[in-house]
Protein backbone atom coordinates (compact mmCIF):
# COMPACT_ATOMS: atom_id res chain seq x y z
CA UNK A 1 0.00 0.00 0.00
CA UNK A 2 1.08 3.29 -0.95
CA UNK A 3 1.55 6.15 1.75
CA UNK A 4 -1.12 8.04 -0.08
CA UNK A 5 -3.23 5.37 -0.10
CA UNK A 6 -2.33 4.39 4.14
CA UNK A 7 -3.44 7.74 4.71
CA UNK A 8 -6.83 7.64 2.87
CA UNK A 9 -7.66 4.28 4.98
CA UNK A 10 -6.77 5.72 7.98
CA UNK A 11 -9.02 8.66 7.52
CA UNK A 12 -11.73 6.21 6.31
CA UNK A 13 -11.50 5.13 10.10
CA UNK A 14 -12.30 8.94 11.22
CA UNK A 15 -9.42 11.22 12.75
CA UNK A 16 -7.55 9.76 15.90
CA UNK A 17 -7.81 11.85 19.37
CA UNK A 18 -5.20 11.69 22.04
CA UNK A 19 -7.18 12.33 25.60
CA UNK A 20 -3.81 13.83 27.11
CA UNK A 21 -3.65 13.34 30.87
CA UNK A 22 -0.44 14.50 32.92
CA UNK A 23 3.23 13.10 31.77
CA UNK A 24 5.02 12.88 28.60
CA UNK A 25 3.05 9.67 27.51
CA UNK A 26 0.53 11.56 25.62
CA UNK A 27 3.26 13.50 23.53
CA UNK A 28 5.10 10.21 22.62
CA UNK A 29 1.88 9.01 21.46
CA UNK A 30 1.01 12.07 19.24
CA UNK A 31 4.56 11.95 17.83
CA UNK A 32 4.53 8.17 16.78
CA UNK A 33 1.20 8.67 15.37
CA UNK A 34 2.13 12.12 13.01
CA UNK A 35 5.02 9.64 11.92
CA UNK A 36 2.42 7.27 10.38
CA UNK A 37 0.68 9.65 8.73
CA UNK A 38 -1.87 10.53 11.07
CA UNK A 39 -3.46 13.84 11.75
CA UNK A 40 -3.49 13.66 15.73
CA UNK A 41 -6.43 16.02 17.66
CA UNK A 42 -5.43 16.33 21.29
CA UNK A 43 -8.03 16.78 24.11
CA UNK A 44 -6.72 18.45 26.88
CA UNK A 45 -7.62 17.23 29.61
CA UNK A 46 -8.24 20.17 31.74
CA UNK A 47 -6.47 20.96 34.88
CA UNK A 48 -4.19 17.70 34.00
CA UNK A 49 -2.79 17.90 30.51
CA UNK A 50 0.67 19.58 31.25
CA UNK A 51 2.81 19.15 27.73
CA UNK A 52 3.48 21.09 25.05
CA UNK A 53 0.90 21.18 22.52
CA UNK A 54 1.18 24.26 20.28
CA UNK A 55 2.53 22.27 16.97
CA UNK A 56 -0.88 19.89 17.45
CA UNK A 57 -4.46 21.28 16.93
CA UNK A 58 -6.16 20.97 20.37
CA UNK A 59 -8.75 21.59 22.82
CA UNK A 60 -8.91 22.03 26.30
CA UNK A 61 -12.38 19.81 27.82
CA UNK A 62 -13.12 19.19 31.49
CA UNK A 63 -13.09 15.20 32.58
CA UNK A 64 -16.52 14.96 33.19
CA UNK A 65 -17.85 16.49 30.36
CA UNK A 66 -19.03 14.44 28.10
CA UNK A 67 -21.41 16.66 26.33
CA UNK A 68 -18.24 18.74 25.62
CA UNK A 69 -16.12 15.76 24.22
CA UNK A 70 -18.60 14.76 21.88
CA UNK A 71 -19.72 17.57 20.53
CA UNK A 72 -15.34 18.14 19.67
CA UNK A 73 -15.61 14.30 18.21
CA UNK A 74 -18.63 15.68 16.18
CA UNK A 75 -16.68 18.76 14.71
CA UNK A 76 -13.25 17.38 14.28
CA UNK A 77 -14.81 14.27 12.69
CA UNK A 78 -13.51 12.04 15.43
CA UNK A 79 -13.69 8.50 14.86
CA UNK A 80 -10.51 6.53 16.72
CA UNK A 81 -9.89 7.71 20.33
CA UNK A 82 -6.32 6.77 23.08
CA UNK A 83 -6.68 7.63 26.36
CA UNK A 84 -3.04 8.46 27.76
CA UNK A 85 -1.60 10.14 30.71
CA UNK A 86 -2.07 10.75 34.61
CA UNK A 87 -5.73 11.70 35.72
CA UNK A 88 -5.14 12.33 39.26
CA UNK A 89 -8.88 14.29 40.02
CA UNK A 90 -11.81 12.22 39.55
CA UNK A 91 -14.87 14.85 38.67
CA UNK A 92 -16.37 16.80 41.08
CA UNK A 93 -20.23 15.96 40.44
CA UNK A 94 -21.40 19.06 39.19
CA UNK A 95 -18.64 19.05 36.47
CA UNK A 96 -20.52 16.29 34.95
CA UNK A 97 -22.38 16.63 32.19
CA UNK A 98 -23.82 14.26 29.32
CA UNK A 99 -25.74 14.12 26.38
CA UNK A 100 -28.54 12.13 24.81
CA UNK A 101 -25.81 9.41 24.09
CA UNK A 102 -24.86 9.25 27.22
CA UNK A 103 -27.75 10.13 29.58
CA UNK A 104 -29.09 6.00 30.00
CA UNK A 105 -25.76 5.13 31.79
CA UNK A 106 -25.41 8.17 34.09
CA UNK A 107 -26.68 5.68 36.76
CA UNK A 108 -23.96 3.31 36.63
CA UNK A 109 -21.40 6.35 36.04
CA UNK A 110 -22.63 7.84 39.05
CA UNK A 111 -21.91 4.95 41.10
CA UNK A 112 -18.28 3.64 39.40
CA UNK A 113 -17.00 7.55 40.19
CA UNK A 114 -18.24 7.48 43.99
CA UNK A 115 -17.17 3.63 44.92
CA UNK A 116 -15.30 2.32 42.09
CA UNK A 117 -11.62 1.81 41.65
CA UNK A 118 -9.29 2.82 38.66
CA UNK A 119 -10.11 0.11 36.06
CA UNK A 120 -14.04 -0.34 36.74
CA UNK A 121 -13.93 3.88 36.10
CA UNK A 122 -11.52 3.80 32.77
CA UNK A 123 -14.12 1.07 31.40
CA UNK A 124 -16.69 3.31 32.46
CA UNK A 125 -15.19 5.92 30.62
CA UNK A 126 -14.61 3.57 27.34
CA UNK A 127 -18.22 2.53 27.18
CA UNK A 128 -19.21 6.10 27.23
CA UNK A 129 -16.38 7.09 25.04
CA UNK A 130 -18.04 4.11 22.47
CA UNK A 131 -21.56 5.44 23.31
CA UNK A 132 -20.70 8.36 21.00
CA UNK A 133 -19.74 5.96 18.42
CA UNK A 134 -16.00 6.55 18.03
CA UNK A 135 -13.54 3.19 18.75
CA UNK A 136 -11.14 3.29 21.32
CA UNK A 137 -7.58 2.05 20.99
CA UNK A 138 -4.87 1.13 23.26
CA UNK A 139 -1.40 3.01 23.48
CA UNK A 140 0.53 0.07 22.61
CA UNK A 141 -1.78 -0.07 19.61
CA UNK A 142 -0.29 3.53 18.33
CA UNK A 143 3.41 2.90 19.79
CA UNK A 144 4.05 -0.62 20.07
CA UNK A 145 7.80 -0.24 20.74
CA UNK A 146 6.86 1.19 23.92
CA UNK A 147 6.53 -2.27 25.64
CA UNK A 148 8.62 -3.60 27.56
CA UNK A 149 10.06 -6.84 26.16
CA UNK A 150 11.49 -9.96 28.43
CA UNK A 151 15.14 -9.78 30.26
CA UNK A 152 16.91 -6.92 31.37
CA UNK A 153 16.46 -3.81 29.62
CA UNK A 154 20.21 -2.06 30.23
CA UNK A 155 23.55 -3.70 31.65
CA UNK A 156 22.43 -5.14 35.19
CA UNK A 157 20.60 -8.18 35.98
CA UNK A 158 18.86 -8.98 39.09
CA UNK A 159 20.31 -11.37 41.55
CA UNK A 160 18.57 -14.40 42.72
CA UNK A 161 17.98 -12.86 46.30
CA UNK A 162 16.75 -9.98 43.53
CA UNK A 163 14.50 -13.13 41.79
CA UNK A 164 13.10 -14.00 44.93
CA UNK A 165 11.81 -10.63 45.87
CA UNK A 166 10.44 -10.42 42.24
CA UNK A 167 8.26 -12.79 42.46
CA UNK A 168 7.29 -12.26 46.50
CA UNK A 169 6.43 -8.26 44.88
CA UNK A 170 4.68 -9.52 41.78
CA UNK A 171 2.21 -11.94 44.03
CA UNK A 172 1.41 -8.84 46.17
CA UNK A 173 0.64 -6.48 42.78
CA UNK A 174 -1.10 -9.31 41.55
CA UNK A 175 -3.79 -9.32 44.59
CA UNK A 176 -3.71 -5.79 44.91
CA UNK A 177 -4.88 -5.60 41.32
CA UNK A 178 -7.60 -8.25 41.41
CA UNK A 179 -9.28 -5.49 44.28
CA UNK A 180 -8.92 -3.04 41.57
CA UNK A 181 -6.40 -1.13 44.23
CA UNK A 182 -3.18 -0.26 42.38
CA UNK A 183 -0.66 -1.61 40.16
CA UNK A 184 3.05 -1.94 42.14
CA UNK A 185 4.30 -3.93 45.59
CA UNK A 186 7.87 -3.03 46.79
CA UNK A 187 9.77 -6.36 48.50
CA UNK A 188 12.43 -6.13 50.72
CA UNK A 189 14.50 -9.45 51.86
CA UNK A 190 10.54 -11.17 51.09
CA UNK A 191 8.78 -8.95 52.89
CA UNK A 192 5.98 -6.64 51.49
CA UNK A 193 7.02 -2.88 52.32
CA UNK A 194 4.78 -1.21 50.58
CA UNK A 195 1.58 -1.38 47.89
CA UNK A 196 0.29 1.21 45.39
CA UNK A 197 -2.70 2.78 46.04
CA UNK A 198 -4.07 6.32 44.53
CA UNK A 199 -1.08 8.41 45.45
CA UNK A 200 0.44 6.15 42.08
CA UNK A 201 4.58 5.23 42.17
CA UNK A 202 6.19 7.91 42.19
CA UNK A 203 4.60 9.03 45.61
CA UNK A 204 4.89 5.19 46.79
CA UNK A 205 8.51 5.01 46.28
CA UNK A 206 8.74 8.48 47.94
CA UNK A 207 7.18 6.37 51.11
CA UNK A 208 9.90 3.49 50.66
CA UNK A 209 12.54 5.96 50.73
CA UNK A 210 11.09 7.52 53.83
CA UNK A 211 10.62 4.27 55.52
CA UNK A 212 14.23 3.51 54.89
CA UNK A 213 15.22 6.20 56.32
CA UNK A 214 13.37 5.49 59.29
CA UNK A 215 15.08 2.48 59.87
CA UNK A 216 11.80 0.67 59.44
CA UNK A 217 13.25 -1.29 56.43
CA UNK A 218 16.07 -3.47 56.39
CA UNK A 219 19.46 -1.28 54.98
CA UNK A 220 21.32 -4.87 54.77
CA UNK A 221 18.92 -5.57 51.72
CA UNK A 222 17.79 -3.30 48.66
CA UNK A 223 15.07 -4.92 46.91
CA UNK A 224 12.72 -4.38 44.05
CA UNK A 225 9.43 -2.42 42.86
CA UNK A 226 7.09 -4.66 40.58
CA UNK A 227 4.62 -3.30 38.08
CA UNK A 228 1.75 -5.41 36.92
CA UNK A 229 -1.65 -5.10 34.80
CA UNK A 230 -4.67 -5.51 37.05
CA UNK A 231 -5.96 -9.01 36.13
CA UNK A 232 -9.17 -7.75 34.97
CA UNK A 233 -7.90 -4.12 33.30
CA UNK A 234 -8.87 -3.30 29.77
CA UNK A 235 -5.28 -3.10 28.23
CA UNK A 236 -6.57 0.06 26.15
CA UNK A 237 -6.40 1.80 29.51
CA UNK A 238 -3.90 2.78 32.04
CA UNK A 239 -0.65 0.08 31.32
CA UNK A 240 1.49 0.38 33.92
CA UNK A 241 4.42 2.48 32.86
CA UNK A 242 7.52 3.37 33.85
CA UNK A 243 10.34 5.98 32.99
CA UNK A 244 13.19 8.12 34.16
CA UNK A 245 11.50 9.28 36.94
CA UNK A 246 10.91 5.66 38.04
CA UNK A 247 14.48 4.75 38.46
CA UNK A 248 15.44 8.18 40.28
CA UNK A 249 12.73 7.48 42.62
CA UNK A 250 13.68 3.76 42.94
CA UNK A 251 17.47 4.87 43.19
CA UNK A 252 16.51 6.99 46.16
CA UNK A 253 14.35 4.13 47.65
CA UNK A 254 17.68 2.17 47.98
CA UNK A 255 16.56 -0.44 45.09
CA UNK A 256 18.00 -2.63 43.46
CA UNK A 257 15.75 -2.78 40.85
CA UNK A 258 12.37 -2.68 39.00
CA UNK A 259 10.22 -4.89 37.25
CA UNK A 260 7.71 -5.03 34.50
CA UNK A 261 4.80 -6.95 32.87
CA UNK A 262 6.66 -7.81 29.44
CA UNK A 263 4.25 -7.05 26.94
CA UNK A 264 1.97 -5.28 29.05
CA UNK A 265 3.46 -2.48 30.23
CA UNK A 266 5.13 0.34 28.99
CA UNK A 267 8.55 1.92 29.04
CA UNK A 268 8.54 5.56 27.94
CA UNK A 269 12.40 7.40 27.64
CA UNK A 270 13.90 4.11 26.78
CA UNK A 271 17.25 5.00 26.11
CA UNK A 272 17.52 7.82 29.04
CA UNK A 273 15.62 5.34 31.23
CA UNK A 274 18.38 2.58 30.76
CA UNK A 275 21.03 4.80 31.33
CA UNK A 276 20.14 6.37 34.17
CA UNK A 277 19.34 2.75 35.35
CA UNK A 278 22.95 1.58 34.03
CA UNK A 279 24.50 4.72 36.09
CA UNK A 280 22.64 3.96 38.98
CA UNK A 281 23.41 0.02 38.95
CA UNK A 282 19.80 -0.16 39.02
CA UNK A 283 18.40 -3.42 36.70
CA UNK A 284 15.40 -2.77 34.59
CA UNK A 285 13.64 -6.56 33.79
CA UNK A 286 10.70 -7.34 31.66
CA UNK A 287 8.82 -10.42 33.09
CA UNK A 288 6.11 -13.07 32.08
CA UNK A 289 3.92 -14.09 35.02
CA UNK A 290 3.89 -17.87 34.14
CA UNK A 291 0.67 -19.76 34.60
CA UNK A 292 -0.59 -16.59 36.20
CA UNK A 293 -4.36 -15.29 34.98
CA UNK A 294 -4.67 -12.83 32.07
CA UNK A 295 -7.76 -10.35 31.40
Amino acid sequence: MTSASATQGLASKGRLAIIAGGGKLPLFLAEAARAAGEDPFILRLKNEADGDWQSYENAIVGVGDMAGLSALFEKYRIGRVVMSGAVRKRPAFGEIRVNLRSILKLPMALKTLLAGGDDAVLRMVISLIEAQGCEVLGAHEILPGLLATVGPLGKVSPSADDLKDIDRAGDAAETLGRLDVGQGAVSVGGRIVALEGVEGTDAMLARVAGLRAEGRISQRRKGVIVKLCKPQQDLRADLPTIGVSTVENARAAGLAGIAVEAGRALVVERESMIAAANAAGLFVVGIERTGKDKA
